[in-house]
């Protein structure tokens, strides 16, 4: 399915917030996920379901100095 992951079209064989997660292997960093504008707490990841086009927001943090 088609999902819009930071401003850019991709194609997933997704079907909640938690199989996009996996797919971009952020599962042992700290991510802040919006959902068409609304933070998805990572409790609700695994039964936030997603649909086609659908606008995601993934941030994650990076060391460095």
């Amino acid at each position: 399915m088609q999902l819009i992951v930071n401003g850019e079209v991709k194609e997933l064989e997704a079907r909640t917030i938690e199989d996009v997660i996996l797919y971009f292997g952020l599962e042992r960093r700290p991510v802040v996920v919006e959902a068409e504008g609304e933070i998805v707490a990572k409790e609700q990841w695994p039964d936030t379901q997603v649909r086609p086009r659908m606008k995601i927001e993934l941030v994650h943090f990076v060391g460095g100095g």
